[in-house]
């Protein structure tokens, strides 16, 4: 099975990283985010990757074409430029690198993508977002109901910690950061039928989680897998920090 990924947004809402490079790969633990979150699909057996580019993907494409270069030692000949290899421990992904247009909306690169991922199940989620799902129990699901496309929902935390007042304002208890009060929100880590691409008929302009899924709603096509574990987007320089903060404790609590 393959992961596709979003990959091309602007990433606005984390300009002060997003100005130099794509928002998958800003780095957590001196990894881009990108590696974090194709990492949790190795560990579920998916390796076949097809990246959906946009917005400075050419970061993306540079990065993965020195892969192997990064994560070995290496002896260089300056006179011929010949390369040797050493202690090379590269992770074994097949990736394939999709430029999908710089305005153009998730459901059209989605599209744009057809001929690497048609006529069969796969799987998708957004560069910017990890959890700790289960990806096997997910799977199981999908194919449980028979339906075209699941979605993971999940329930983000707030913010800010929540009071609760008793009489003449006395606080009688202090939640820090607790879960929203019963929303569920899109988390990505969809599971797609080939005729997903059916739904896609706006072309670039096709927002994904618009169009599509209103009308996978009416037919009926549409489930959600609830997870209740660790999830978290990272949207602005705040969730860049809580998550580098995880690393640093050396507490990654989406990885498995």
């Amino acid at each position: 099975m393959k992961a596709a990924i979003l990959a091309g947004g602007y990433g606005t809402r984390l300009s002060e990283e997003t100005t130099l490079r794509p928002k998958p790969m800003v780095e957590i633990g001196g990894k881009p985010i990108l590696w974090h979150i194709m990492r949790h699909y190795s560990k579920f057996g998916i390796n076949e990757f097809v990246i959906l580019l946009g917005y400075k993907g050419y970061f993306i494409k540079e990065y993965f074409s020195n892969y192997y270069l990064h994560k070995s030692d290496v002896t260089i000949d300056t006179s011929t430029g010949e390369m040797k290899f050493h202690n090379g421990e590269a992770e074994n992904w097949k990736v394939t690198l999709v430029d999908t247009g710089l305005e153009t909306m998730t459901g059209g690169r989605v599209l744009r993508a057809k001929e690497y991922l048609k006529n069969e199940t796969f799987m998708l989620t957004y560069g910017d977002g990890v959890s700790n799902v289960d990806l096997n129990t997910l799977q199981k699901f999908h194919e449980s109901h028979g339906k075209t496309l699941t979605l993971t929902a999940v329930q983000p935390q707030e913010r800010f910690g929540v009071l609760e007042f008793g009489e003449k304002d006395s606080i009688t208890r202090f939640l820090e950061k607790p879960k929203g009060e019963g929303a569920w929100i899109n988390g990505g880590f969809f599971m797609c039928n080939p005729d997903i691409f059916e739904y896609l008929n706006e072309g670039d302009k096709t927002i994904f989680e618009r169009q599509p899924m209103e009308e996978l709603v009416r037919k009926n096509q549409l489930m959600a897998y609830r997870h209740e574990g660790f999830w978290k987007c990272m949207d602005t320089l705040r969730d860049k920090e809580l998550l580098e903060a995880y690393w640093q404790k050396g507490e990654t609590p989406w990885t498995i």
